[in-house]
């Protein structure tokens, strides 16, 4: 059986809101999910981040630090991801999505991710963790 590399970014801003992407084929019910996509050939798993993020979202962003690496099987493909924390440096939220699979791009409270229907149902737990660890506090 073939594997599918990939890597997601996952962007929490000061009001503890996660960036999340409504995803789709035109016949397929649309789900929720973190920007995310393939490595491709002679990519680091960090550019893959950075390269789904702006595709899928219009914002340039920068890899914070590794958050995790899920490997298991998911739709009948063994896939291994690479989370990323990243932050947002620049560009515009704007679908730029060269496989036109992305609907909507929007920030998501842990309230709302709660009733969210999920590509990735397994990680709505681990996400609403990131959201509760966040420390925004600032010192001024």
């Amino acid at each position: 059986m073939q594997k599918w590399y990939g890597s997601a970014g996952v962007c929490i801003n000061e009001h503890k809101e996660i960036l999340m992407v409504l995803q789709g084929k035109p016949d397929e019910e649309k789900v929720w999910t973190v920007p995310s996509g393939g490595l491709e050939k002679d990519e680091s798993y960090e550019e893959c981040c950075v390269r789904e993020f702006r595709e899928e979202t219009g914002y340039k962003v920068e890899v914070i630090a590794p958050l995790k690496v899920k490997q298991g099987t998911t739709y009948g493909i063994n896939v291994e991801v690479h989370y990323f924390e990243v932050r947002v440096v620049g560009g515009t939220r704007q679908i730029q999505d060269p496989d036109n699979l992305i609907h909507e791009i929007a920030w998501k409270s842990a309230e709302e991710l709660m009733g969210l229907k999920l590509s990735f149902p397994e990680d709505r737990d681990y996400l609403l963790d990131l959201i509760e660890c966040m420390n925004f506090s600032k010192t001024n």
